[in-house]
C-alpha cells in the first residue's frame, strides 16, 4: 500500500485503503490499524510492518478467537523501544525469511494459521521466539479488559476473599 506524503489520513481514507488491500492490518507511516479502523497503534521505533507482523505472531502463539487484535497490539507495544527495536526487527526478518523458505512472501503474507504455526515451531527454541512468548504471558493476560472474556473476576482479596465470592458453590459434585 502506498501512502501520500501527507502525515495524516482521514478515517475514510484509512478504511478505503485497508479494505481495498484485503489486509488484516492497515499499515502506514508510523502506525498500524485494524482493518475496520476500530483501533490504531502508533509506532515510533519499529517499522509499522514489523509491528503488524508482531501482532499476528502474538495471535498465533496465544490464539483466542474472542480476543480482539487491539489486546494483542497492547501486549506487544512494549517492544517498540529504542533498546529493543534492533532485536525485534532482526527477529521479524528471520521470521519472514523462514516464511519465504516455505514458499510464502512473508510471515504476514502466509494465509493459513497452520502454516504460520509451522513456521513458528521451527523457531520456538530460539531467543527471539521465547522473548515474545514470555512477554505475552503478562502483556496479554494482565489486561483487565481481557479478564471477563475468560470468566475471571480479578483478584479477590479486596472483596473478602474467594470463599465469600462463590468459591464454595461447587454444584458439579
Amino acid at each position: 500500500m502506498t501512502l501520500t506524503n501527507r502525515s495524516t489520513l482521514t478515517r475514510r481514507e484509512l478504511l478505503a485503503r485497508s479494505l481495498a488491500a484485503g489486509a488484516t492490518f492497515a499499515v502506514g507511516t508510523g502506525f498500524v490499524a485494524a482493518r475496520d479502523a476500530a483501533w490504531a497503534l502508533e509506532v515510533t521505533h519499529l517499522k509499522p510492518e514489523t509491528m503488524a507482523t508482531l501482532i499476528q505472531m502474538a495471535r498465533d502463539i496465544y490464539p483466542h478467537d474472542r480476543i480482539a487484535d487491539e489486546f494483542y497490539a497492547a501486549a506487544v507495544k512494549g517492544h517498540d523501544t529504542a533498546e529493543t527495536a534492533p532485536t525485534i526487527e532482526a527477529g521479524i526478518a528471520s521470521l519472514d525469511a523462514a516464511a519465504r523458505g516455505k514458499g510464502f512472501t512473508s510471515y504476514l503474507g502466509t494465509g493459513w494459521e497452520r502454516d504460520r504455526v509451522d513456521i513458528l515451531r521451527g523457531m520456538e527454541a530460539g531467543e527471539f521466539f521465547q522473548t515474545i512468548r514470555g512477554g505475552l504471558v503478562t502483556g496479554l493476560y494482565n489486561q483487565k479488559a481481557v479478564w471477563p472474556l475468560f470468566g475471571y473476576e480479578g483478584e479477590s482479596f479486596s472483596h473478602g476473599g474467594y470463599i465469600a465470592r462463590g468459591f464454595d458453590d461447587i454444584n458439579w459434585i
